[in-house]
């Protein structure tokens, strides 16, 4: 045995190794986890005077505006959370009409029959894509960073400037009804709300209707300006059910009679000197969803969402000048229908810019041309104070007029860059900067050039002169536009994208630590390997080499832009490499490895289930089964087929319940405590089958019953494998040491004991597919274990050179675990959580009890 100070000697270069390996995390989190401070300046209406733009209205009006003269008085915004694109837009727009189109006619109808004053937009959200981060990124006008997503839970309420705010300031009164959401984030902002909880995806109704009980009668009141009404049940229907469901369907239709009755009742008051003359809709999704009914992601699916925009007040007819006409098509009704886009990152610059009030100040976003058109006010140029031309037509005095308005927009995202630039820790790269100043630079000389060459018809110009007045105008728009656009790029890069120079730095010192990890393990190996009784160990074996390169394949993966999709099969292929090497090196020395051949086996299987049955693309989509039947030559939908479908994982269950009682009786130590292990796992598996059976409605029972085996059931499982957990720890600690055990045999009882506590509940948790998991991960794991001791067998004869611990076994190890972790359904992707987990057993959501 190697003398007590060497022991310091060996363990010095861990402490070297620690301090690599945090500064590694902190460079490499600085590069992946990008975060942007947040400013806490406010736009307010005295700051126009501080703008080189002239006023965009006649202040001599009482107009109730502040930067921009009021194009709306009334503003409803319906969401309908995580409405696809394909949701709303007709079917005739895609190569395949899907089952969950062309439900929404009403808004079609609309953007089809009304002309220039009802439009559908593409809306294009910046990920991430879960509720929260969307809203807040739609009222402040910014770009929510990935790190964000970690509020999803337990929202702040947001500090910087953002729409709901000015609306408050402004003396705009907001009602809003729905996801309470809205509540953690603007927590005093509304003179009335309706929240209702938001986190119970199961619920697909209960948000829904609270909202329906409001809507209509509010829509008859005037004690609001703004009306905000969030429906919910679209978006937990996709997390239960997925999108090509029954009740997706359903609820797309609901939504669409209850939209039917909203237009209805804004047409009706929409006269002269009625409540909404002036009023604009917008209905609109906050993000998008998957086929499975995730979100979070910037997959086009999760980003690509909908908005239908209509004004009460029809605009003239030249608006259509303004409307992009490229993407037109027929609809159902044979009806021409175009479809526009919009970013969501414009959506707080353009209503702040209809309803008149200060932009926020931390927006970068653009007043969309479009949207802003769609308001018959926004064309009338002599009473929106900025049409001094009388010999002007009305695209040009409403060119004029959004000329104004995207001046105030440039000199507000200029203010914000320079301040964020002087003030934030992590600015914004010079280079990028200097480009973006000269950028505005050049559109305010052309805004002076334009406004001097403004009304020179009336100054003796001759008409022709006036004629070019437009592409003036034109080139004027053109060159804001490529500044706001300069802008969002610049900020895209610096909070949505990785810095991957430091990336790539934080990986560097990681590779330098593992090498001199790898050292300090082999120094280890070398004094230490005696104690264990291992001989024969080389100084540089293949396993040793096998182990590092596929370590080395399996990081240098990670580089790739694909790797989050593909991770599992290329875990898949390295675990199978590693048993095609022990079944090569088995061959050699003259013993074929059954034990190999097996975890051969198991490793196709698995492939088979990350392939086809539980890969991001194909999770939730009804062409999975269908493709898995034909190969398997089953006809779809066949009784007895979807039978042992529903019946096969209640079977499976007693086949591992044997499994852990076999493992079990080889342990004399534990005298009682292993009976009642045994007993509690058998009891928590039987009522892992009665939840089962009666969540497939193969046995009709009643409402009681059914409800007992949907939330009593997994809650008894629950509370037996906690009792079971706290019963092994105190025997442990309290219970007679017995010395006669090895480490090894030690090491077992623990990993039996956690394995009877805990494996009921993981199975309830993973649903359906848990026994054939479990199989999967005990088979295995023995396969492995077999192996081990085999090679260490052959190391202590001389046969075989090795570590104490083999390393490529080592390496299984952990590919094994991460190959589990896919055939589970899981995947690294936000959309990849498992949000229903957290529901079986329980019908309300608290986010302590979840969590845990």
């Amino acid at each position: 045995m190697a003398p007590m100070g060497s022991k310091w000697v060996l363990i010095r270069p861990f402490f070297l190794v620690l301090l690599l390996h945090s500064l590694a995390i902190y460079l490499f989190t600085r590069g992946f986890l990008l975060t942007r401070t947040e400013l806490s300046a406010y736009s307010r209406c005295s700051d126009l005077s501080q703008s080189p733009c002239s006023p965009v209205h006649n202040s001599s009006h009482d107009d109730r505006g502040c930067w921009t003269k009021p194009a709306v008085d009334r503003l409803v915004i319906i969401i309908l959370d995580a409405l696809r694109f394909d949701f709303l837009a007709p079917s005739s727009f895609f190569t395949d009409a899907k089952p969950w189109m062309d439900k929404l006619r009403v808004l079609q109808k609309l953007a089809s029959g009304e002309g220039s004053s009802a439009r559908i937009f593409k809306a294009i959200a910046d990920p991430p894509t879960t509720s929260l981060q969307r809203l807040k990124g739609l009222t402040t006008g910014g770009l929510p960073t990935f790190i964000d997503v970690g509020n999803s839970f337990g929202a702040p309420a947001i500090v910087e400037d953002n729409l709901i705010h000015q609306l408050n300031k402004n003396g705009k009164r907001v009602l809003m009804m729905g996801d309470d959401t809205w509540l953690q984030l603007f927590p005093d902002h509304f003179n009335k709300s309706y929240p209702y909880p938001s986190f119970d995806v199961k619920d697909l109704d209960t948000v829904d209707n609270g909202v329906m009980e409001h809507l209509l009668p509010s829509l008859y009141k005037d004690d609001w300006d703004v009306l905000i009404a969030h429906f919910l049940g679209m978006d937990h229907a996709g997390h239960i059910f997925g999108v090509d469901s029954t009740p997706m369907i359903q609820k797309l239709e609901q939504y669409n009679s209850i939209l039917e009755k909203v237009v209805d009742v804004l047409k009706s008051q929409s006269g002269p000197g009625h409540p909404h003359e002036n009023t604009f809709l917008l209905v609109m999704g906050d993000h998008g969803q998957t086929l499975n009914g995730d979100h979070g992601g910037g997959t086009p699916e999760e980003v690509e969402t909908s908005l239908f925009a209509m004004s009460f007040r029809s605009p003239p007819a030249t608006s259509s000048s303004i409307l992009d006409m490229n993407s037109c098509k027929l609809d159902l009704d044979g009806e021409k229908i175009c479809i526009s886009t919009i970013q969501q990152l414009d959506f707080a610059a353009t209503v702040a810019a209809l309803l008149g009030i200060p932009i926020p100040f931390g927006s970068i976003g653009h007043v969309n041309p479009e949207l802003y058109a769609l308001s018959a006010p926004t064309w009338d140029g002599q009473k929106m104070g900025t049409n001094n031309c009388k010999s002007w037509s009305n695209l040009e005095a409403w060119m004029q007029n959004y000329v104004n308005t995207l001046c105030l927009n440039c000199w507000q995202v200029k203010r914000y860059i320079d301040l964020y630039s002087a003030t934030s820790v992590i600015g914004l790269p010079s280079e990028d900067l200097h480009h973006v100043a000269e950028l505005y630079a050049q559109a305010q000389t052309t805004w002076s050039n334009t406004k001097n060459s403004a009304c020179l018809s009336e100054n003796g110009i001759s008409n022709e002169t006036q004629d070019s007045s437009a592409s003036i105008l034109q080139l004027q728009i053109d060159a804001y536009s490529n500044f706001l656009e300069s802008v969002a790029k610049l900020a895209r890069s610096a909070w949505t994208e990785f810095d991957l120079i430091l990336v790539a730095i934080g990986i560097g010192f990681m590779l330098v630590s593992l090498s001199i990890h790898l050292f300090a393990i082999e120094r280890i190996n070398i004094v230490w390997g005696s104690y264990y009784a291992v001989s024969g160990i080389s100084a540089f074996p293949f396993g040793l080499f096998t182990a590092f390169l596929l370590v080395v394949i399996r990081a240098a993966s990670f580089l790739s832009n694909s790797y989050i999709l593909m991770e599992g099969r290329v875990a898949n292929f390295l675990l199978a490499t590693t048993g095609i090497l022990n079944l090569r090196c088995s061959v050699r020395n003259g013993k074929f490895s059954k034990d190999e051949l097996f975890f051969l086996l198991i490793n196709i299987i698995i492939r088979y289930g990350i392939e086809f049955g539980m890969s991001k693309q194909t999770v939730g989509s009804t062409s999975l089964n269908t493709q898995s039947l034909k190969i398997l030559g089953i006809c779809e939908g066949h009784p007895l087929w979807m039978m042992l479908l529903e019946m096969l994982p209640v079977i499976m269950l007693p086949l591992l319940a044997i499994l852990l009682y076999k493992c079990t009786l080889g342990i004399s130590c534990w005298r009682y405590l292993k009976y009642l292990h045994i007993m509690g796992t058998v009891f928590s598996y039987m009522l892992i089958s009665v939840h089962w059976v009666l969540e497939s409605k193969l046995i009709p029972m009643s409402m009681v019953t059914q409800d007992i085996g949907r939330n009593l059931a997994p809650q008894i499982v629950y509370a037996v494998g906690l009792g079971l957990l706290v019963s092994s720890v105190l025997s442990r600690i309290f219970g007679q040491k017995d010395r006669n055990l090895n480490s090894v045999a030690s090491l077992t009882i623990s990993t039996i004991s956690m394995l009877s506590s805990w494996s009921p509940t993981i199975l309830i948790l993973l649903g359906r597919q848990g026994p054939f998991i479990g199989l999967i991960c005990i088979i295995g794991a023995w396969c492995i274990i077999r192996s081990e001791k085999e090679e260490q067998m052959n190391s202590k004869s001389g046969t075989s050179g090795g570590f104490v611990i083999s390393p490529i076994h080592v390496t299984q190890w952990n590919l094994l675990a991460v190959c589990l972790f896919f055939y589970t359904g899981h995947w690294c992707t936000f959309d990849g959580l498992r949000y229903s987990a957290a529901f079986i057993g329980f019908d309300h959501f608290n986010i302590i009890r979840q969590e845990l």
